[in-house]
């Protein structure tokens, strides 16, 4: 998430009570988790296997709950908890906006596009031209959607990652993460039915140009598709999932978190992706592998019985 107004690592100290470690001077520019993360961005990190990492991304202001070594040209803000500091400003600079008109006065709509009954557009959300929304779709706060967009009955655009920080307390076992992304719909895009699309923790899900998406289909945070994929129903995508051009995911496919599927990639339906796969070929399986190779062990799991009866005899 981009900053409207650039921020002193100063004031960011004074704010979160943080002390502060290397360069002073610094303005911060944007909130972001860390494999999102460019050069002005604040992100933190409260896991000690993952502080070279995050010291040696692209962030400029690290949130981080010990004092460490900090790298040339950084600024370290050191807390107890950066995690409730990262949620801190989030909740400050891209606070719930409530919604009391079924349009927000700060949509815009393009000319030719119709809003069917029932329809729920949030604040500061774009919608292009010659797009069809049907009943009951509810479009989330600051989503994006191009010309020619297609969303059939019941969906959700713009929902909350599923994204919670494990704690001891009894109180509190799962905290939130605060979700300040959005969603980009590009033009030419056809969504179903009952579909969920997430908006990403602090970047973008994407759904790329002329791409389909069948009904009852989930799209985890951040994800992004690229242009002329086609999924069928009842897929599940993870999220940080990158799904190249070309790429079809057939009926009832899961798809893990922090992977690829490469370009022209075909996974046929009720399979399991658990790991990036390559472009160019056809998947089957849990996990998947090429469709071939798994029909062909399909085949000899069959013959276990007759081959156990050949060597028990």
């Amino acid at each position: 998430m981009k900053l409207q107004t650039p921020l002193s690592v100063e004031w960011l100290a004074t704010f979160l009570e943080a002390k502060l470690i290397g360069n002073a001077a610094q303005l911060a520019t944007g909130i972001n988790e860390i494999h999102k993360v460019v050069p002005g961005d604040i992100s933190f990190v409260d896991v000690e296997k993952y502080f070279d990492k995050c010291l040696h991304s692209a962030a400029t202001i690290i949130l981080i709950n010990k004092e460490v070594a900090c790298p040339e040209g950084k600024t370290l803000l050191v807390c107890a908890d950066p995690f409730s500091a990262y949620i801190q400003l989030v909740k400050q600079f891209a606070p719930f906006q409530k919604l009391y008109t079924p349009i927000s006065e700060t949509a815009i709509i393009g000319e030719g596009t119709h809003l069917q009954p029932g329809v729920v557009v949030g604040n500061n959300v774009r919608i292009g031209s010659h797009c069809l929304i049907h009943p009951n779709v509810t479009i989330y706060d600051n989503t994006i959607i191009g010309d020619h967009v297609i969303i059939q009955a019941n969906t959700v655009i713009g929902g909350d990652a599923f994204y919670f920080k494990t704690r001891s307390s009894k109180n509190l076992k799962f905290e939130k993460m605060e979700s300040c992304g959005r969603v980009i719909i590009e033009d030419h895009v056809e969504i179903g039915a009952s579909c969920t699309i997430d908006k990403g923790v602090s970047g973008d899900t994407i759904i790329g140009a002329g791409s389909k998406l069948d009904n009852q289909i989930h799209i985890g945070h951040g994800v992004v598709i690229g242009k002329n994929v086609l999924i069928a129903a009842q897929v599940g995508v993870a999220g940080k999932t990158i799904i190249e051009d070309d790429v079809i995911l057939w009926g009832q496919v899961g798809v893990n978190k922090d992977l690829t599927i490469g370009k022209g990639a075909v996974v046929n339906g009720q399979s399991g992706v658990t790991v990036s796969i390559a472009g160019g070929k056809t998947y089957f399986g849990t996990p998947a592998i090429d469709a071939k190779e798994k029909l062909k062990e399909m085949a000899w799991v069959r013959r276990i019985p007759e081959i156990w009866e050949q060597l028990t005899k």
